[in-house]
């Protein structure tokens, strides 16, 4: 009788292992499709990169002069309300300035001079004031404006609209194909978002001003976007 009874449970346990691999191989019916959805939001902080070149003969003359220009310049950040968390060094350089020889002369380049150079990235974070940081930094003395970044920070939590919004059109795509495959569209089976994005930035370069006139600055909008892909049971139509 014991026997008989280990018989029996090895064969039912033979039976579930041969099984286990042919269930596996035979996915519930489904449906995948994709949503995408998009939402716009103002920026609310902006980036700034500005600074100085300074030339001179020799290497210390162009590096004194750049230090002194480039501390009016940090003053005038102060002046203009910025924090000093705010703004960060981003590139420091000195390099040599080199004349071609004349055409009937054989040669290397010559050494002229030097030249010097010193960036800051300013965060700005009321960007209504980004037009006055910019006219503060060239009235400092600042030869150099790299370009101006407008940042959507909270772009996650402005993307949780756009979030359902991409499910509801995920459902709208399945119920399609079921309709047309006279299939009954069921409950979901895995919703995964696609990677996200970095926040969405403006870049724009900005020429430093001659003029005294204010430096014209618009932020506009950006247009934040998400695509999940959604895979949906399904059943015959009854």
């Amino acid at each position: 009788m014991t026997r008989q009874f280990f018989s029996h449970v090895i064969a039912l346990a033979t039976l579930a292992f041969v099984a286990a691999p042919a269930l596996a191989q035979n996915p519930p019916p489904a449906i995948s499709v994709s949503g995408e959805a998009s939402v716009s939001a103002a920026p609310d902080l902006a980036q700034v990169e500005g600074g100085v070149t300074s030339e001179a003969k020799t290497a210390r003359e162009a590096a004194d002069a750049n230090n002194a220009a480039m501390g009016k310049v940090l003053l005038a950040l102060k002046g203009a309300g910025i924090d000093e968390k705010d703004y960060q060094t981003s590139r420091l350089s000195l390099s040599p300035t080199f004349a071609q020889p004349p055409p009937n002369r054989a040669g290397p380049p010559q050494i002229t001079g030097y030249r010097a150079g010193n960036r800051v990235i300013i965060k700005v974070r009321d960007i209504t004031k980004v037009a006055n940081v910019i006219d503060a930094l060239v009235g400092a003395g600042a030869n150099e404006i790299g370009g101006i970044n407008f940042i959507v920070t909270q772009a996650s939590k402005a993307l949780d609209e756009a979030r359902t919004k991409a499910i509801a059109d995920a459902r709208r795509k399945a119920e399609i194909y079921a309709k047309a495959a006279n299939v009954t569209l069921g409950e979901p089976i895995s919703i995964s978002e696609e990677g996200a994005a970095p926040p969405p930035v403006f870049r724009g370069k900005v020429a430093a001003p001659m003029a005294i006139a204010p430096t014209p600055v618009a932020p506009g909008e950006e247009m934040l976007s998400v695509t999940v892909n959604v895979t949906w049971a399904i059943k015959a139509a009854q």
